[in-house]
């Protein structure tokens, strides 16, 4: 006697990008217990790649993880209902999380303010409230240089992206120029802001490859843009009403920056034009972020692209035009945050609420999906990068969060309290992934770099940790 096997329900459904396009093909009728492996190969057949790429699936914004049933809400119990099933390209590398400290790098007499890996990833860089920038040795974990000229705490430092040049400022103004090959410095140091240096950002490589140019910000209220092969100002912006936090150098020629005055202006690196004054946060503005930061980072480097014949000035400038629009998100003291188009719109796109306290840090993941901001809350929470739109918290630390970074992969996320943990957080499951204990105070600073293989992070306790798999 043979038993009837349950009939499977099935769904008419259609494939749309995660920028709206509908896939040729028309509408399929697939059973609701496909797998996103068959969902795989269905999606990458009517994209006719010769290469399968790899694709993630949403339905109503709820990534398919299992099958395409688990991911269906009531309403689609109905087979006239067309389910759209919306597929994003990820990214072909994946990055595995860091779960130990390989390393204690100690030296530094005070407390580290601020760690970044070269845009290649393969050099460690720190500036420190002891006077000193220091490079490291990644790989035997050991000081290469220690670099003195300032005579104050250095405040930031910033690669350049061709990555043969870091620049550090500090705490009486002063800007430093450094050659992390000999540890020496390079022409003069660069003397003019009245007060400390906030912020530095260097003019993106697809708009010059010679990385000449840099923008600082100052709690003098100005910007200045310098030559730093002459070691000069070439132009004061002048507007901000109070101390300047923040700058990035867009890659469209538009230098961004946010302030205490509660503003954020547009200017135009070119001649210094102010283009426009974004106004809406209550408070003073402390972060701004960039939807192509990682890809202004990293420049012409890319360790995880296929192999292309492409000069560093092309694939530096494919890689940015790939990005498409450029947004920016700005955090602030008022707990909110504001996503922009900066380049045309006055008006922000979203306003962002739900942290209990002041925003600390925010970045976009490389692939500018996702937005993860820092608060004095404890928590971390996302946002879609495109609208805005609220996804998750993240909690687990029990003080405040003072910075985030993303793996190149945008699929696991590091954070840096004042708990003196580290934890690194799934994008896939939107919890905790590690804890990483360690540091014996404060975590003030940490950097994910850019090839995905480390972690490097530094704070209260003077030492800097390498973190890796």
């Amino acid at each position: 006697m043979e038993v009837d096997k349950p009939e499977v329900k099935r769904v008419l459904s259609r494939f749309k990008s995660d920028t709206g396009e509908i896939l040729p093909g028309g509408l399929l009728d697939l059973p609701v217990d496909i797998t996103v492996d068959k969902l795989q190969l269905i999606c990458n057949a009517l994209l006719q790649e010769e290469d399968p790429v790899p694709l993630a699936f949403f339905v109503n914004d709820t990534e398919i993880t299992e099958c395409l049933e688990k991911s269906l809400e009531k309403e689609f119990s109905t087979s006239e209902d067309v389910v759209e099933i919306v597929y994003q390209l990820q990214a072909v590398f994946k990055v595995r999380a860091v779960t130990r400290c390989t390393g204690s790098l100690e030296g530094h007499k005070e407390a580290v303010i601020s760690v970044a890996f070269s845009p290649n990833g393969q050099h460690l860089a720190s500036g420190s409230g002891d006077t000193t920038v220091r490079f490291w040795d990644i790989h035997t974990q050991t000081p290469h240089f220690t670099c003195e000229s300032h005579k104050h705490w250095v405040l930031c430092i910033a690669w350049a992206p061709c990555g043969n040049k870091l620049v550090s400022a500090c705490k009486n103004g002063s800007i430093v120029l450094w050659d992390p090959e000999s540890g020496k410095q390079v022409g003069k140091t660069m003397t003019g802001h009245k007060m400390w240096v906030t912020s530095l950002s260097w003019e993106p490589f697809h708009s010059n490859p010679e990385c000449r140019y840099l923008v600082s910000a100052s709690k003098d209220c100005d910007l200045r843009i310098w030559d730093t092969t002459l070691g000069q100002t070439t132009r004061v912006l002048a507007g901000h009403t109070k101390s300047v936090t923040c700058v990035k150098w867009g890659g469209r020629g538009l230098i961004y920056s946010a302030s205490q005055d509660r503003s954020i202006k547009v200017w135009r690196a070119l001649d210094g034009i102010l283009c426009r004054t974004l106004e809406g946060h209550a408070h003073w503005v402390n972060t701004l972020a960039l939807n192509t930061d990682y890809v202004l980072r990293t420049g012409s480097y890319y360790p995880m692209e296929k192999s292309e014949d492409l000069t560093p000035l092309e694939r530096a400038t494919k890689r940015y035009d790939s990005v498409g629009e450029e947004r920016m998100v700005s955090g602030s003291d008022d707990f909110t945050l504001f996503l922009w188009i900066p380049d045309k719109d006055k008006k922000p796109i979203a306003r962002m609420t739900g942290h209990q306290q002041l925003i600390n840090d925010v970045k976009f993941s490389p692939d500018g999906r996702l937005l993860a901001s820092a608060s004095f809350d404890k928590s971390i929470k996302l946002w879609d990068g495109k609208t805005g739109k609220y996804i998750t918290s993240l909690r687990g630390h029990v003080q405040a969060v003072y910075s985030v970074s993303w793996s190149a992969d945008s699929r696991l996320l590091v954070s840096g309290s004042a708990d003196s943990t580290l934890k690194v957080w799934s994008m896939k499951t939107k919890k905790l992934a590690q804890d990483l204990p360690g540091h014996a105070d404060e975590v003030y600073a940490v950097d994910w770099s850019p090839d995905g293989l480390r972690v490097a992070s530094g704070g209260k306790d003077k030492i800097l940790k390498l973190w890796q798999n």
